[in-house]
């Protein structure tokens, strides 16, 4: 029985083909590890990566392609408009097939350990895995950036979980942990005023009182003179994609601001982009088991 774990590392280059080509060559390379899909945002300087693999094989390949990542970007020299404190700023795991999430909290942290280990750079646990209560959120622990934990994480509240309390000379801090599936979903603007991005970004994240499982800032992107409002949808089943799509468009218009586009970033559920299609399509009592792909998927994994 074979487990499979996604992992979705975020790292603080968006622009280097060179280095990004590099960074993800070792899941292409190792065995077990699936690459599905990468992508680099030039304004957000971050490449973000999904992978699917078992966890020996993703252990290995994530071990290898940090140690490039370290060699090849001084994060005293990254700006971008993305949140970070970290060269690889974020490795979660998902459980995907035949593990818990318990299962998949021992396996972050054991790797977190490794990787420690390995790289020398100090490590945060959060989400499934964090041994702290107000560790559960990343926003926590990125508060004030790279930047900002360089001066506080001497004190106590801000040590690591993992490493002394200092951060990696060149690679800051890496956050970890276990995770539900997540869509990070972005909505670009027509406007360079970032104020507008930002007042609904408040307005529709959770910790602000909106949608109870969005996080969102407000972003500038300067090479398309827009906009972004930068979102994580944590639960999809509680709160879908054209709903927060909708509520946005609502917000805007109060500036005379219009949607330009919408981004997803990474892999994305089926049921997540099928529930709003359905939605905007006015398709009545649309079951998935019409997409003919997912019904044979389904059939044949009953073998």
């Amino acid at each position: 029985m074979v487990k499979l774990i996604e992992c979705v590392p975020n790292y603080s280059e968006g622009r280097r083909t060179d280095v990004i080509e590099a960074i993800v060559r070792p899941f292409k390379d190792v065995k077990g590890c699936y690459l599905l899909d990468y992508r680099a945002d030039s304004d957000h300087n971050r490449l973000v990566v999904s992978l699917v693999g078992e966890p020996e094989a993703l252990e290995k390949a994530l071990i290898k392609s940090a140690k490039i990542a370290i060699e090849n970007i001084n994060l005293n020299n990254h700006q971008g408009a993305h949140p970070r404190i970290g060269v690889i700023d974020v490795i979660p795991f998902v459980p995907l097939r035949n593990i818990s999430m318990e299962e998949c909290v021992e396996f972050s942290r054991k790797f977190a350990d490794l990787f420690h280990k390995e790289t020398g750079v100090p490590v945060y646990f959060y989400e499934e895995s964090a041994l702290r209560a107000d560790r559960r959120n990343l926003e926590v622990i990125r508060r004030g950036q790279y930047e900002a934990l360089k001066k506080e994480i001497t004190k106590p509240e801000r040590h690591p979980d993992i490493g002394a309390p200092e951060l990696h000379p060149t690679a800051g801090a890496t956050v970890i942990g276990a995770r539900k599936f997540l869509i990070a979903f972005n909505v670009n603007l027509h406007t360079k005023n970032v104020s507008v991005a930002k007042a609904i970004a408040k307005a529709i994240r959770a910790s602000s009182g909106g949608f109870s499982a969005v996080k969102a800032i407000g972003l500038e992107l300067r090479e398309k003179g827009m906009t972004q409002v930068s979102m994580n949808i944590v639960d999809f089943e509680k709160n879908a994609m054209y709903r927060v799509l909708e509520l946005i468009k609502a917000e805007a218009k109060r500036w005379g601001v219009l949607v330009a586009e919408t981004e997803v970033y990474g892999i994305v559920p089926a049921a997540a982009l099928l529930e709003s299609t359905s939605y905007y399509m006015q398709i009545a009592e649309f079951d998935p088991n019409q997409v003919i792909e997912l019904r044979l998927l389904d059939l044949l994994g009953r073998d």
